[in-house]
C-alpha cells in the first residue's frame, strides 16, 4: 500500500526520513510529501497550496493510500479524504484532530514578518516532550526554526464540502494522550469533525508529540497495521 505522510508544523518531507525505510521493510511505499512553504523558503505559500499538494500525492498514488497526518496536518489528511473521498483508502490522524469548516487551520502563536516561527519549547513541556532527551531537543529545535510556517497557511480558512469524508476509515494515533483522553475530547465537542466519522478507531502508542522522530520504528508499525487492514478489507 502507498502511505502519504503529511508532517505538522515546522516540518518538512525530511521529518519522516527514518518512518520510511521501516514502512519499507514491512511492505509499503511511503510518500512524504514536501508542503509549499515549509523548507523551500516560499513564505507565499498558502492553505490552498499545501492541500493541493497532498491532494497530489494522493491522485499519483497506485491503488487507494493511507493517508497520513501529523498534529495540525490532521487537517490536510482529512482535507484529502474531502477531496478524494473515492480514492483515499484511510486516514491515520497522529497526535491531533482535524479542523472543522470555517475554522483557521493553525492560528496559534504569533506571526512576525509573515511567518509563524517555532516558539521555543515552553509551550511543549510535559508529555509533549517526554521521551527527547536534551541533544535531541537541541536538534530538532534547530532545524524547526528553519521551517516557519506562511501566514497563508497558519491563518488559511479550512474549507470541507464532501461528507463521505465522514466514511473514510480513520484511526486517531494516540501518542502523547491516551484512547481515552481522544474520546473524552471529542465527546466534549474538542474534535467535531471526528464526531461524526462513522469508521473511527483508536490506536494507543507510547511515545511524545513527535514519534517519526522519536518512535520511527512503532510509528511504522501502526501505521502497516492500520494500513494492512484495510487492504485486507478492500
Amino acid at each position: 500500500m502507498d502511505i502519504v505522510l503529511v508532517g505538522g508544523l515546522w516540518l518538512d518531507a525530511s521529518a519522516w526520513d527514518d518512518v520510511v525505510p521501516e514502512l519499507a521493510a514491512l511492505g509499503h511505499r511511503a510518500v512524504p510529501v514536501a508542503l509549499p512553504g515549509q523548507g523551500d523558503g516560499d513564505a507565499s505559500a498558502t492553505l490552498a497550496d499545501q492541500r493541493a499538494a497532498v491532494v497530489a500525492a494522493v491522485d499519483a498514488a497506485e491503488g487507494k493510500p493511507l493517508v497520513v497526518g501529523h498534529s495540525a496536518a490532521t487537517t490536510l489528511a482529512w482535507l484529502a479524504a474531502d477531496a478524494r473521498p473515492e480514492k483515499v483508502g484511510g486516514v491515520a490522524l497522529v497526535g491531533g484532530f482535524p479542523a472543522p469548516d470555517g475554522r483557521a487551520y493553525a492560528d496559534v502563536f504569533p506571526v512576525v514578518d509573515g511567518v509563524m516561527a517555532f516558539p521555543g519549547w515552553g509551550p511543549f513541556e510535559g508529555p509533549d516532550t517526554a521521551d527527547f532527551d536534551e541533544p535531541a531537543l537541541a536538534r530538532f529545535a534547530a532545524k524547526a526554526a528553519a521551517v516557519p510556517v506562511p501566514e497563508g497557511v497558519a491563518r488559511g480558512v479550512v474549507r470541507l464540502a464532501d461528507e463521505r469524508r465522514f466514511d473514510v476509515p480513520t484511526a486517531v494515533v494516540c501518542p502523547e494522550f491516551t484512547p481515552a483522553q481522544a474520546q473524552e475530547w471529542i465527546a466534549a465537542g474538542e474534535g467535531p469533525e471526528l464526531a461524526r466519522a462513522r469508521r473511527l478507531t483508536y490506536v494507543d502508542m507510547d511515545a511524545g508529540h513527535w514519534p517519526m522522530t522519536t518512535r520511527p520504528r512503532e510509528l511504522a508499525h501502526v501505521l502497516a497495521e492500520f494500513g494492512g487492514g484495510l487492504a485486507d478489507a478492500g
